[in-house]
């Protein structure tokens, strides 16, 4: 159970306008996170326009968004962002199940191309892999790594992907301090 209780939308109708936002941009659902965040609803409304933006409004593809997503679940312990990513949103961007198995493994190397992890992503993938890896472990992140991102990405990408990366490491420390409950997964597209 969550260390928070969360919002009831049909016990706060001052938050009917928030709520309809959301709603509109999430398919239709409520989840439990905005159901949490919304305790402060600029706080939510403030996480919903940046998680929008990083998400639907840059230049990285859906595939490379849902990598770096499911990777930070993984290497941070979220099983909440895990599980829905893995489950709902990577298999939509054309995720095989080895794919996803691959992302979930914690000792996977993304500078060993014959690595088995490795394997299944092309050099711009593991890149970017190796360097969510350092900023989620260590925030610091090794010239090397970075070097090795610059060849496949541009300096807006780069940008974009860092931001990516970090609001979801805000995301799932939120998620896991507050002990976030699984929910049923949103709808599949279709």
């Amino acid at each position: 159970m969550a260390r928070v209780s969360l919002i009831e939308e049909q016990e706060h109708p001052e938050l009917a306008a928030q709520i309809t936002k959301i709603r509109g941009g999430r398919r239709g659902t409520l989840s439990m996170i905005y159901r949490l965040m919304l305790h402060s609803p600029a706080a939510a409304m403030a996480w919903y326009e940046q998680n929008s933006s990083l998400r639907w409004e840059t230049e990285l593809d859906g595939f490379l968004r849902e990598l770096v997503i499911l990777r930070v679940a993984v290497v941070t312990g979220c099983e909440y962002v895990r599980r829905v990513h893995a489950g709902v949103y990577a298999p939509e961007e054309g995720f095989t199940p080895a794919q996803v198995a691959a992302v979930g493994n914690l000792d996977a190397r993304w500078d060993d191309a014959g690595s088995p992890e490795a394997a299944l992503f092309e050099p711009r993938l593991r890149a970017a892999l190796a360097y969510m890896d350092a900023m989620t472990r260590t925030v610091t992140v090794p010239e090397p790594v970075f070097a090795a991102l610059k060849p496949h990405f541009d300096e807006r990408e780069i940008v974009e992907l860092t931001m990516l990366v970090a609001a979801y490491n805000m995301l799932t420390r939120v998620l896991t301090a507050l002990e976030a409950d699984l929910e049923t997964l949103p709808p599949k597209k279709g």
